[in-house]
This record gives C-alpha cells, structure tokens and sequence, in this order.
C-alpha cells in the first residue's frame, strides 16, 4: 500500500470498470515533466512506502531541475521483467541455485518466486544453418531442438516451479516484436490498480517498447533477478533529452535512413545515461512501427530509453494487434486523465534539445563495424574504398592491384583487390574478391516488425523476378522475421514466392544473423575467404554489426533497410555504386537499376492495408505460452529445486553462492594485483561476453571436447549460457579483441607474468595460474567500456575470472551497473587521463587503498591507484548511488536480494 502523502490516490472509470488510480496533478510541477519522468513520478506515488521511497522523493522529481546534473537517487519499481532465452537462461539458473542457497540458509526455498510478472521469450537459439530451400525453417527447428534440449528443458521445468513465470515456446518470434505485438500492456492492471506498464529486460533492446509509449530498458540478468524479486532498480533522476520531429519522410527513404540518421545525430550528441523523448508535430506523422525501430535502436545511440508518448496511433496500433477494446479504452482515458497524452504542440521542459525535419532524411547504410557510422547510400562504394583498406595488409602485392578503369566504376579505382576463384561441391564456378557482400540477411526486430520496410523488401523481390534477376550465387541469403505475422501478410499479399526465388526464404523465427547465429558460409566460399584473406562483408537489417559478430568469415558488415539487403544481394558487391550503377540485367540482357525494381510508397502502403488485420495477431498469440507438440512432449523434472545432471553441459550450478554467510564480509582493499587486459576505446560488452561460434582450440571447446560432445554439438556460447564453465573459458575471447599487453595478437589472448618470461596465453589460462597464487586481477580500458548489449556474463566472466577492479576511460551505464551486481569495483581515470598518458604498459602491479571506506556507509569519491613503477592517481570510484553500494558490500547484488529474502 502506498503511503499517500500527496493525496494522489483515486478512481479512474472506464466503461463498467473502475480503477485505482495515482494522480500525478497532486505533484507540485508535474505538469511540466517530460512524459517519461511523468511515469517515474507516478511508480513513485505508487509505491511510496516512507522508507526506500518518500516524499522527498518524490518533491524532488516533481520539483526536477533539467540543467542539473544527475544526483537524486530514487527506486523504480518496474511492473513487469521479460527476457530472451540467451539472458533468460542463467536468470533462472541463479534463481534456481538461490533457492539451494535459501534452504543451506534455513530460509523457505518456495519463497523465492517472481513477485513481478516474468516472460520469457525463446529467440536466440535458430542459427540460419540450412538456407534458400523451402524445408529451410523445418530443418533448422529441427537442429535447435536437437542442440537446446536441455536448455528447454530446463526452461519447462522453470514455467512450471515459479509463480508469474512465463515462457514463450521457440519458432513464435523474437522478444521485442512479441512485446510489442501481445506482451505490452501500454497500461498496466493489477490488483484493482491501473498504471503505465513499465519494464526492464535482459536485452538492451528493450526499449523497442518504448515506441508505444512504455517506459523501459535493458537491465543484466542480474538486475533483472532482482526486479523480479521485487527489488526496485536504484537509479538516478536522469537528464531528459528531447528530441523535436518536424516535417515526414520524403518517398524512397525507410524507416531504417530514419533511425540510422537519430544514431549518427544523437551518438555525437552524447546522450549516454539519459532518456531521449520524442516530441513535435513530426511525432504525429510517425507511424508506430517507425517508433518502435526508433525504440529499438536506443542502445545503438547510447540512451538508457527513447520514448515516444500515448496519442492516436498508439491507440490504432493496439487495436491491430488484438488488444481488447476495453484495454484500448483504459490507455486512452489514462492517458488523458494523467496528462501523458501527446500534445504535438507542447513544449516539455527537456535538459537539451535536438531537432530533425523528416524530410532531409536520405537513403543511408551505417558500417562497416559501428551503428553510428552512417554512410549516405550514394557515397557507400567510395566510402567502402576508403574503409577496406584497413582490413586488407599494406604489404600485400594483390592488395596493391586495382581493378581496370574500363572494368568498374570510378569509386572502385585504386580498391584492393584478389579475385579468388571458387568451385563448389555442385561444379559451378565464380570469383570473389574484396567487398563481396556474402551475407544478406533480412534478420532482427529492428525492421523485421516495421510491416512498411518488409512489404518493400518483399516487392523489390518480386520486380526482381519478374525481370529475371537473381541473387549472386556467393550470397547467402536468409529471412528470419520476428513474428509469424510476417510469413502471414507475405503469404496474404502473395509475395511469398518471389522472396523465396530470390533465395530470401524463412529460416526461423528469431534472433539470427544480428546476434551472430547467421550459421556458417559454404565450405568452399569459407575456404577461399579465409586461405586468401578476402575482405568480405555482410548486409543486414539489424542493429549491430560490431566486429566479429556477424560471422567468423566476415569482416566488414553494414546495416541496411530490408529492401537494401534484397537489392545487395542482387549486386552481390559493396564495391557496386547501386544508385547509380546497374545491379544486374534482365532476361533481354538489358541494365537494371535500383530505380526500375524499387517500390513506390504508394505500392508499399496498398500491400500493408490490404494484408495486416487483426486476426492475423489474434491467430499468432491466441495461445502463445503453449507450444507445439515438440516442446510440449519434452520431459521435465518436477519439485521447487531442480535436480542437478552433473553430466549436463548446458546447465550447471554456479558457484556464487558456495561458502555464503549470512553477515556480510568486510570490503578489503586491492594489493598485488596483476592486469588481465589492457584494451582501447569501445570495447562492447560483445568483446567482453562469449558470443557466437565455439571454436575447437579454444579453452571452451577443449573443455567441451574433454566432456565429451563433439565438435558438430558445441554449438554457440549462447546457448551455453547456463554453463559457467564454458562462458568463463569465452570470456574476453573475442577474434577480434586486442589485448595491448599482448601486442600482434587478435582474440583473447594476455600475457601470463605467473610463468618466467611472461608469455602469451589464453586469458582464461592465466587467469587460472593468477587465482592459485591468489593474485587478484584489474583490467585497464578506455572509452565507452561496456558499450553494447545488456550482457550480464560480461560480468559475470569478468568477476569469475579474477577480475577485482576495471579502470576505464568511461563506462556505458548498464556494464558499469552490472559489474558492481557482480563485486567487480568499477574505477574511472581521473579527467583528461588515460592508460597511455600516465605511461601504465599493462605490466605493473597494482594497489588500490581507500575502498574500505565502504565498510563505514559512505562511498569514497576516488581511491589511490599506485604501482610498482612509480605511477600513482586518484581514480574515481563509479558506484553512483547507495543501493549499488550495498550491492557491493554484500559482494553482489543476488546476495544482497538472498540475504533480505531470508531475513524477511
């Protein structure tokens, strides 16, 4: 029960039903909060209880001052928690060892239950093996159950032990489009109360559902734990960037130029820990499905949310989507009451201002390894000219060759080159150089619920065929949309076919090329990449294309539109200008341009409103938690622990909880300490976390041999995620990280100073030769640590190898919060200095004195960093709020949640 001190509680009456409801016009300047602290204020009136959360509270949000720099800390009480299946898994692995760990305790293990709403969403596990064949999708399910049965096991077993703990079966859709589609309430009802559906989930893609007006983010699975415990999320009142849209979007241009170009804009803005709102007459001309990719892509500019507020085409969205007419009606008559609906011609008071005209938005691509880094479509062949070089060697004589000027175009003059002849297994030949575009994916969220972008992409499809284009024979193309709704309305409009001839058939409902689950290239392409060091590339319509995380194969990879996939992988070259130069020929031999296949608005919008209805959600979610017959015939065990297979190389118990005491060990300070890594700026947390592929001589697939599975059954260190094992083996194992204390070497490899000489190992090795000497360990990094998704083994890893402390440049927000989940001290060089200007090599030993501090209550604002070469500084300690402070003191934050649960 709320403490009421504003007198905000009242009923709110729509149709026969009345709700409790808090009203945030009793808050003294509410009116003038941006929409999305309007939601903060009222989870705060909610759930005021005079102790983590008062009135000061909830004064200070209400009297929030926008040129302020982040300090007041409030507790945000989430309504609901949802989850992939990658993140999902090892949050119910701690959640079933925390009730081991209750019972060793004396505490009742049933207790521990969601007290939130948890769903769990299965997406991240079809890897795109089988492809360009009608059996394509059947074939690959078919492998995903075969590599995932004790995951999915395990995952039925979880649905069935815990309360308010739902599992959306494999082969349905992908978390965010599922979300947005079913899951979302938009307006929350629970007990009586009526309230803005508000969530955090355990992908950093979350915020797609902001675009329907729900205020949420990414979280690691440890935060998530903790919500779903009923923690509230510590977090300070965050500056609120508003973001004016005028104008719309001149025919031609997607969704996608869209929010490929709020990236670049708002990536060189700086809006790393704060909210971006969108707002203006632009707003209005915005479809939903263009906010939700807008949403999506938040992580990709850095934001903690990018939110749109309630108005007319939210109302219209969930009405096709199959929520009832009485829900639609509470969203309706709540967000009015409450003064979150969209005025477009309200000015909120915001802490920066930014401005687009929708109408200067141009066809675009971003690559060739970062969101942000958008190309102009026109420019893309001279800008990969420029970029290719520094993934070909400068010494290389083929590399210095250049193509013929009568040969290519005038972009391609001077572009490395090695044409490599390829035969495969059929007999049929080609030649491929640098630049081949080998992958073409129409994959992730992102685009894949935007119906506009998938309708285009499926008519430049269909224009192709009829003029006897085909996809280059090197291209491997697949489909994997985010719901079954888009087989549905492809079917309906009878673009099927065409997709199909073109090769773009399905592959499977879910997560794929974006996450790095794009299954492997042919063998003989892959040979002749790899035997002649071809810069290839990959094209998708995704949200992340860092390196090394499309495929191994690949080195360069751009974002594109869904109907720019179709169109590259018919030009099947990013050394192809395809504004301007012909992409293939027709069946008379004559040139086609992008110009004679590309659809008009007009074309694309008569296919969405006269194939998209409501019967097609309804038909897709009317009985979504059930499964097919396949999984719901898979054996389980049954009690409120689960039994443990100790041959199992899926699912095993994690160590944090092992020696737990119920009092609290006093924080110590840091001696001795060794660096494990030694790394530049933008270090993902896809550098830090395993991800992909296992490789057969790495330490995860040695351990994976010597326990017996064959090499045809590693497969992703994503689906391994309930294995600490393994995760910790592929932890700062990357192909593409580069250590600097380990110079000349690319992946996760260090320098071992427990062994004379200090050679190179693996870093899991050293870090196992570190822990027996009980040499504690830091890492070393610059800027935008953690950037990337919301991976909770990015830390998880990090604190089972060793690692006590990171010193970093700065930090992005959901890592830094996650490694002090963990234990991990997060420190930040003092202003203006880095690794290099202090003159550290990676080969010191450090000391760090000053964090004993914590065990008085307080948390010290820098700490004494020394070494034994003489180099000393004051770092900054990155622990931001008190909560997180406790959650250090009790040496992470699952046992902080664990002790409170039993002493409650």
């Amino acid at each position: 029960m709320s403490a009421n001190s504003f007198d905000a509680r009242s009923t709110l009456q729509v149709g026969d039903e009345s709700y409790e409801i808090f009203k945030l016009d009793k808050v003294e300047g509410s009116a003038r909060l941006p929409y999305s602290l309007k939601v903060l204020l009222e989870n705060l009136l909610r759930t005021e209880d005079g102790a983590n959360i008062t009135a000061d509270h909830i004064r200070a949000l209400g009297g929030w001052d926008s040129q302020a720099q982040p300090s007041q800390e409030i507790q945000f009480t989430p309504a609901r928690v949802i989850m992939q299946d990658f993140t999902g898994v090892p949050c119910v692995v701690d959640l079933a060892t925390m009730r081991e760990a209750v019972k060793e305790l004396g505490g009742d293990p049933a207790k521990v239950n969601p007290l939130s709403p948890a769903e769990l969403v299965i997406d991240h596990s079809v890897i795109a093996d089988k492809f360009g064949t009608k059996d394509a999708f059947a074939q690959n399910v078919e492998l995903e159950y075969g590599r995932n049965k004790e995951r999915y096991q395990f995952l039925r077993w979880g649905q069935t032990a815990f309360d308010d703990f739902k599992v959306v079966p494999p082969g349905t859709g992908i978390v965010h489009q599922v979300n947005i589609e079913h899951l979302a309430r938009t307006v929350m009802v629970r007990n009586g109360q009526a309230y803005p559906d508000t969530l955090v989930g355990t992908d950093s893609h979350t915020t797609m559902v902001n675009g329907l007006g729900v205020l949420g983010w990414g979280v690691g699975g440890i935060e998530a734990e903790a919500a779903m415990l009923g923690q509230p999320v510590s977090m300070l009142i965050p500056r609120v960037v508003g973001f004016k849209l005028t104008g719309e979007l001149n025919p031609g241009t997607t969704a996608t130029d869209l929010v490929l170009t709020i990236t670049e804009m708002l990536r060189k803005h700086g809006v790393v820990g704060k909210f971006v709102e969108f707002y203006g007459e632009g707003v209005a001309a915005t479809s939903l499905a263009n906010r939700a990719t807008i949403g999506n892509m938040s992580p990709e500019f850095g934001s903690t949310a990018a939110i749109f507020p309630i108005d007319g085409e939210t109302l219209k969205y969930l009405r096709l989507t199959g929520r009832s007419e009485q829900q639609v009606a509470l969203v309706e008559a709540y967000a009015k009451e409450q003064g979150l609906w969209l005025d477009p011609a309200a000015e909120p008071d915001f802490s920066e201002k930014l401005e687009l005209d929708l109408s200067t938005v141009v066809p675009s691509i971003a690559g060739p390894k970062r969101p942000q880094d958008r190309i102009v479509l026109a420019n893309a062949a001279e800008q990969f000219a420029l970029d290719v070089r520094n993934y070909v060697e400068d010494d290389d004589e083929a590399g210095k060759e250049s193509f013929p000027a009568s040969d290519a175009p005038a972009a391609a003059n001077g572009v490395p080159t090695r044409p490599t002849l390829v035969t495969l297994a059929d007999g049929s030949s080609f030649e491929i150089d640098h630049g081949a575009v080998t992958v073409a994916a129409i994959t992730s969220c992102t685009n894949t619920s935007n119906p506009y972008v998938m309708v285009a992409a499926a008519l430049v499809a269909k224009k192709a065929v009829d003029k006897g284009l085909t996809r280059k024979p090197w291209v491997k193309t697949t489909l994997a949309p985010g719901s079954k709704v888009v087989t549905d309305y492809f079917d309906k409009a009878g673009l099927t076919p065409y997709l199909d001839k073109m090769g773009f058939n399905l592959v499977g409902y879910g997560c794929t090329t974006c996450i790095g689950n794009s299954g492997p290239l042919d063998e003989e392409i892959s040979k002749a990449v790899n035997e002649h060091d071809l810069a290839v590339t990959s094209v998708l319509s995704g949200n992340r294309n860092f390196e090394g995380r499309i495929n191994p194969d690949v080195k360069m990879n751009y974002l594109a539109s869904p109907p720019l996939v179709v169109a590259y992988a018919i030009a099947g070259s990013m050394k192809v200008d395809i504004t301007t130069e012909a992409i293939g020929t027709d069946t008379d031999g004559n040139p086609v341009f992008l110009k004679d296949i590309w659809p008009t608005e007009a074309e694309v919008n008569d296919v969405v409103a006269n194939a998209i209805g409501e019967d097609m959600f309804n038909k897709s979610y009317q009985d979504v938690f059930a499964g097919d017959a396949q999984w719901q015939s898979l054996p389980i065990p049954t009690g409120n622990t689960f039994e443990w297979d100790p041959q199992s190389t899926y699912v095993r118990k994690p160590p944090y909880f092992e020696g737990m005491q119920m009092e609290t060990t006093p924080v110590t300070d840091i001696t001795g300490a060794r660096v494990l890594a030694k790394l530049g700026d933008s270090v993902t947390t896809d550098h830090i976390s395993p991800a992909g592929a296992i490789k057969a001589d790495t330490p995860a697939g040695k351990y994976l041999t010597e326990h017996g599975v064959a090499r045809r059954d590693f497969n992703s260190y994503g689906s391994r995620r309930g294995n600490h094992e393994v995760m910790i083996r592929g932890t700062f194992a990357n192909i593409r990280l580069r250590n600097q204390i380990a110079p000349g070497t690319e992946g996760g490899f260090t320098r071992d100073f427990t062994v004379e000489g200090a050679p190179v190992s693996f870093i899991y090795d050293a870090s196992q030769n570190y822990q027996a000497v009980g040499t504690p360990l830091v890492i070393l990094a610059g800027k935008e640590y953690g950037s990337g998704s919301s991976r909770d083994w990015a830390a998880k890893g990090t604190a089972l190898l060793g690692v006590k402390a990171v010193v970093a440049e700065s930090y992005e927000r959901i890592h830094r919060s996650n490694l002090i989940g963990m234990g991990v001290l997060p420190l930040q060089f003092p202003e203006g200095a880095t690794a290099a200007s202090l003159g550290l090599t990676g080969e010191e030993t450090f000391s760090i004195t000053g964090v004993t501090e914590l065990n008085d209550g307080t948390t010290p604002r820098t700490v004494k960093v020394t070494t034994d070469t003489g180099v000393d500084f004051d770092a900054v300690v990155r622990i931001d709020t008190p909560g997180e402070a406790d959650y250090y003191r009790n040496g992470g934050i699952m046992q902080y949640v664990l002790r409170n649960l039993i002493r409650n």
